[in-house]
């Protein structure tokens, strides 16, 4: 499995955690051991820049997903995509949710994954089923580290 973290937002991140994150969470959605996976870390400059390039909306956001391959099942080794997140934006909702910049980082790489395989949140019930998705795979990993 190849998973590849990239900092350049200037400000620590926790890459080996997040590398450690994503093969979990890549094991727990069933799919092949050797997909790859690319996330970066990058500062508000260039997060805002990523958001109004590929979103069309204005300003900074926490994480992007970029799909690239969809895997046809566990037997599918491809290249998932590439996540995308700002711990600065995620810092500050860190605070307002009352919980480490870790934690939120990790709920926010694990979002990312649920991306690019598919996942949305455009409505309540998809919403539902994500976030607790995304929770589940982080309190897994967590535990068993």
């Amino acid at each position: 499995m190849t998973i590849d973290v990239t900092n350049r937002s200037g400000v620590a991140a926790p890459e080996l955690e997040i590398e450690s994150l994503l093969t979990f969470g890549i094991d727990y959605m069933d799919l092949h051991p050797e997909c790859e996976l690319s996330v970066t870390f990058v500062d508000d400059q260039e997060m805002e820049e990523l958001h109004i390039k590929w979103m069309d909306e204005p300003g900074t956001t926490d994480v992007l997903s970029f799909p690239m391959d969809m895997p046809e099942g566990k037997s599918d080794a491809v290249m998932l995509g590439d996540i995308v997140i700002d711990p600065i934006v995620a810092s500050h909702q860190a605070a307002s949710a009352g919980h480490s910049t870790e934690h939120e980082i990790y709920i926010l790489a694990a979002h990312g994954l649920l991306h690019i395989l598919g996942y949305d949140h455009a409505d309540k019930d998809e919403e539902k089923i994500m976030f607790e998705l995304q929770e589940t795979i982080v309190k897994k990993w967590a535990s068993q580290k």
